[in-house]
């Protein structure tokens, strides 16, 4: 059964809309209208019960650093997407590694300053979060795009540092408590 659809406003104008508000639509069925709304997951969680302050502000700084590090975990996602559909079309292996060559000082212009700013916690769990984005260790990709030497070497300069760069997530062990935060940041519920 289908109907005419119908986009509304409870308001005359564009311009008399709210901010954050949205256009209805409805679809018509007959003599009955039915209004049309999209709606976000909602994540129902039990209530966090923390044994010490400590594991309280453990939990906030991790909702904190989550916030931080995964928009960057997403456009490197994006970002792999481009280049790998780009490389497609690119046949010569000297032009590709031109292209990456050129790609990756782009990328660096772009982005490093602010990555310079995070804490070793939020690069730490950026590294993770590259892992549950792209299911694909930061060393797996280095070694993808730079060869075996090249992450060789920045692995080192992370265990410097005490970061691992073939540190993978676990939503179902260890990284349980960012998987819940991830859900309820994406869904704008925190």
């Amino acid at each position: 059964m289908s109907g005419l659809i119908i986009q509304l406003s409870a308001q005359p104008t564009q311009e008399a809309l709210l901010p954050g508000s949205q256009r209805l639509a409805v679809q018509i069925l007959g003599n009955d209208t039915v209004y049309l709304a999209f709606l976000r997951d909602i994540y129902v969680f039990p209530k966090m019960k923390f044994k010490s302050k400590r594991q309280e502000e453990f939990y906030w700084r991790t909702v904190r650093d989550v916030k931080k590090a995964l928009p960057y975990a997403k456009i490197v996602s994006s970002e792999l997407i481009r280049v790998n559909t780009l490389l497609g079309d690119i046949n010569k292996e000297n032009e590709r590694k031109r292209y990456l060559a050129r790609y990756e000082k782009e990328i660096f212009k772009r982005y490093e300053p602010e990555l310079r700013k995070l804490t070793l916690n939020q690069g730490r769990l950026l590294l993770k979060l590259i892992d549950r984005e792209c299911n694909s260790t930061s060393y797996d990709l280095i070694k993808n795009y730079r060869g075996s030497v090249s992450a060789f070497f920045w692995q080192g300069v992370a265990r410097i540092f005490g970061s691992n760069l073939k540190s993978e997530y676990d939503s179902k062990g260890n990284d349980k408590i960012v998987e819940r935060v991830i859900l309820l940041v994406e869904a704008g519920q925190l």
